[in-house]
């Protein structure tokens, strides 16, 4: 399951982490193999990215600019983990040709939103690229509302508890608390988790409407070639449970050591679906416990927050 934060070894969360990060690279938005990202891929991507629902246009978007997806794709090939990248790193991130990255990074250099480090001949983002993301945060609402919620259930449970939004085939961590005692894992605001084997993540996809639920299946079913019967059998159980119990779990399905519950959130306003999680090192949290307690005490806190955003 996806979970909060902490300090525990990278055994745990970390090293996992990276690996999604690497096959996400790999399988999401099928990448050229000329290594040239084509016009309907840049649309793809930007589709799976947003939350667009169908197939590939029979027409090119006219509205699509491509150069600008580009540059976005070169912002987005910088993680926590690997925060120095060279063109050539870049070049294998991104599937674009090498003079179109050379191109697009000294023009975000000379733009504010890359830093040239020029005795590693390397990039890391810059404080305008920071001030893009922070500006995000700072006017999503929800974060502020739920923050005090997600305290409390984080300090009882001496757990992590943390609130996801969708990017692409993951949900990135965009607010999180920590319990006060326990063993917490080593992820933080900006983390990345998977949709597939997280509980958060299955939350998330078991509350989106059927049409959009599939497709984002079809995308995760390229990623995960032959375990994708494991982790479909895992999906329509979360499915089954949100329905049955109003929260899902993960025991040892996306890390063996880590064990949580998830629940999801869709805006009154349409705006979006969230998802959170509580969670920590499965010696921490026993079955028992998170179907019985924990599971139970989330989706209240969910209730509690969804009630404050709506204002009754």
């Amino acid at each position: 399951m996806s979970i909060g934060l902490g300090a525990v070894p990278k055994t745990f969360g970390e090293r996992r982490v990276r690996k999604e990060n690497e096959r996400q690279i790999r399988a999401d938005g099928s990448l050229a193999g000329s290594g040239t990202l084509r016009t309907e891929t840049a649309y793809e991507r930007w589709s799976a990215s947003a939350g667009k629902l169908g197939t590939r246009p029979a027409k090119p978007d006219r509205k699509f600019v491509v150069a600008l997806a580009r540059g976005l794709e070169v912002l987005r090939a910088f993680t926590p983990s690997e925060g120095l990248l060279g063109n050539q790193e870049l070049v294998a991130r991104t599937g674009l040709p090498k003079a179109t990255v050379s191109r697009l990074t000294h023009t975000l250099t000379k733009l504010g939103y890359l830093n040239h480090i020029e005795r590693l001949g390397k990039y890391q983002l810059a404080p305008a690229a920071l001030s893009i993301g922070y500006s995000a945060l700072v006017n999503m609402r929800i974060r502020q509302i739920a923050r005090p919620v997600m305290q409390e259930l984080a300090d009882y449970a001496s757990a992590s508890v943390a609130l996801g939004s969708r990017d692409r085939l993951n949900l990135i961590y965009i607010e999180h608390c920590r319990g006060t005692e326990g063993v917490m894992l080593r992820l933080d605001l900006g983390s990345r988790v998977p949709l597939a084997t997280t509980a958060m993540g299955r939350a998330l996809l078991a509350a989106l409407p059927p049409k959009e639920r599939d497709w984002l299946m079809g995308h995760i079913q390229r990623k995960e070639g032959e375990r994708w019967p494991k982790v479909r059998t895992g999906i329509e159980r979360a499915i089954k449970d949100l329905a049955t119990k109003g929260f899902t779990t993960s025991v040892g399905e996306w890390e063996p050591d880590i064990a949580g519950v998830g629940v999801p959130l869709a805006l009154a306003d349409g705006s979006g679906v969230f998802a959170f999680n509580c969670g920590a090192p499965a010696f921490q949290l026993s079955q028992d416990k998170l179907e019985n307690d924990i599971g139970p005490r989330l989706v209240n806190a969910v209730r509690n927050i969804e009630s404050a955003l709506t204002g009754l």
